[in-house]
Parts: C-alpha cells; sequence; structure tokens
C-alpha cells in the first residue's frame, strides 16, 4: 500500500506538470480539467504521505490510549454498531500492515499506534478540504467540494475503524494483568 501511494503521488505530479505545459501550449479545456484532476490526485495522496510522515516522526506511534481524546462514548458506540463497522472494517486496506502485527509488536504499542494512526486520519479528513480554496481560481466550486467531502468521509472509516478497535485491545491488555 505505501509503495503504490508513492507511485501515485509521482506518477499525479508529472501529470499535472505535463497536461499544465500542454494546456499552456494549446489552451484547450481538457487540458485544463486534466492538470487540475492529476494535481488535486497529487495533493491528497502527497499530503497523506506528508501528514502520516509528521506525526510518525513527533509520536513514534507512543501516544497516551487513555486520554480523553481517544476514549469513545456509548453513543458512538452506538454509531458504530448500527453501521455494521465490524463487518466490514475487514475490507479497509492498511498503510504499513506491520505497525500492527502482533508479532512484531505488543498489544500496548499497537493500541499506542492505533491512537496515532486516529490521529493522522482526523487530521488527513479536515485537509482534505483544502482543495475547495483552489475554486475561487479555477471554478468547479461543486467539484473541489464533493472530491473534499468524499476524500474526509474516506479517512473518517480509517479513523472510526482506530476508535472502534482500541477499546477491544486495551480490554484484552487489561484481562491478561
Amino acid at each position: 500500500m505505501a509503495r503504490g501511494m508513492k507511485i501515485i503521488a509521482v506518477l499525479s505530479f508529472a501529470a499535472t506538470a505535463v497536461f499544465a505545459i500542454i494546456y499552456q501550449i494549446k489552451p484547450l479545456g481538457i487540458f485544463l480539467t486534466l492538470a487540475i484532476t492529476a494535481g488535486t490526485v497529487f495533493y491528497h495522496f502527497s499530503m497523506r504521505l506528508l501528514v502520516g510522515g509528521i506525526f510518525n516522526k513527533l509520536m513514534h506511534n507512543d501516544a497516551d490510549c487513555n486520554k480523553k481524546w481517544f476514549q469513545i462514548t456509548k453513543a458512538e458506540q452506538k454509531l458504530y454498531d448500527a453501521l455494521k463497522l465490524k463487518k466490514w472494517k475487514k475490507h479497509l486496506p492498511t498503510y504499513d500492515p506491520s505497525v500492527f502485527d502482533t508479532k512484531l509488536h505488543t498489544l500496548e504499542e499497537i493500541a499506542k499506534a492505533t491512537c496515532q494512526a486516529e490521529l493522522v486520519h482526523e487530521t488527513i479528513a479536515l485537509l482534505s478540504f483544502l482543495p475547495i480554496v483552489a475554486s475561487a481560481w479555477l471554478g468547479s466550486a461543486e467539484v473541489f467540494i464533493i472530491t473534499s467531502v468524499l476524500s474526509a468521509a474516506f479517512d473518517l472509516c480509517f479513523a472510526a475503524l482506530q476508535r472502534y478497535n482500541r477499546p477491544r485491545l486495551l480490554k484484552i491488555i487489561n484481562n491478561r494483568k
């Protein structure tokens, strides 16, 4: 997954540059549309890589799972049950599966990693709305709004997954003690 994200970021950057140059030479709307599309893809992928990297450098998967921010409420648990998160969570990809591998890490380390992953995805969800600013210069605000909302919703699924799994991990940890 990590390699694929990096490849998409590089290719979308290259496509943005190529289509922008072609548009300068031959100003047809399709080339501008392709440049904007590739640029938006580049933003979303590179931003995710950058945010994840920053959190990794700052936190090293060592968050305090007991902080209030990381606690889920009964209402939130009911929401996850209503969304049937347990059934579809296994279909979500993992950027680096080794971070959650019980052969490589203790359950305590994995629980801390879920906190960091949650923060990463929440931050990405917020930053997903930044491209809407580009609509002031490029127009098509509805396209930027739709892609931003879908992108944020996608990342909030991952944040919900971390919040859903963490109490289960902590319960196993506490039962072992």
